[in-house]
């Protein structure tokens, strides 16, 4: 694995009420040439489903929900139990601890197939996570733009999400920013997300 971060981990990018930091490309093309590979033809991707003002909607995007044990995760009137971890989520969470020096026990893959799916604004505020907790994101696949928002003073913050690259959030960032993946029609190549963060027991 490589650890060059091109980026100052050091530097959060939120101006106020939260931690985010951007490593940039922290695993090498070839390898993450062969993760993105291999996430896209062993993860049970599934549609995701969500439940909002009495509605049932199913989303083009599709997502996976790992753990050390079944954990049950709940977000949008939906309940998901965590499958085991693959030989590969195991190896790429085993990455991300040593490179953050946080602890992870759950992951929620994600999987864009390309820019005309995306992610609403939204806050990963479940009971479930621990408070605070730091959550870690690998993105695999196309890049793609990921924009912050602050719930009272509405300034934003934008970065660009690179193949290879990690994103962690931590912190009272939850609380205060709300954050989305946008629509675009510059992209035409499928994009693959793992966050890893961690439930309470």
């Amino acid at each position: 694995m490589l650890f060059d971060f091109p980026h100052d981990p050091k530097k959060n990018l939120l101006p106020f009420d939260g931690e985010v930091y951007y490593y940039g490309k922290v695993i090498n093309q070839q390898d993450a040439d062969n993760y993105f590979k291999v996430l896209m033809e062993t993860l049970e991707w599934r549609n995701d489903e969500a439940y909002i003002f009495g509605k049932h909607y199913v989303t083009k995007r599709k997502y996976g929900w790992y753990g050390s044990r079944p954990y049950e995760y709940k977000y949008s009137n939906s309940i998901k139990k965590a499958l085991p971890w693959t030989k590969e989520l195991k190896e790429l969470k085993n990455l991300t601890e040593k490179v953050t020096s946080e602890s992870y026990n759950s992951c929620l893959t994600n999987l864009y197939h390309d820019g005309s799916e995306g992610m609403a604004y939204h806050s990963d505020g479940e009971k479930d996570l621990k408070p605070n907790g730091a959550i870690a994101s690998l993105t695999f696949g196309a890049e793609r733009k990921f924009l912050f928002k602050h719930i009272e003073s509405g300034e934003t913050v934008t970065t660009f999400l690179e193949h290879g690259s990690l994103l962690v959030m931590k912190g009272t960032c939850q609380t205060y920013w709300k954050h989305r993946l946008p629509l675009t029609k510059k992209v035409h190549s499928p994009r693959v997300n793992l966050t890893f963060r961690t439930i309470v027991e």
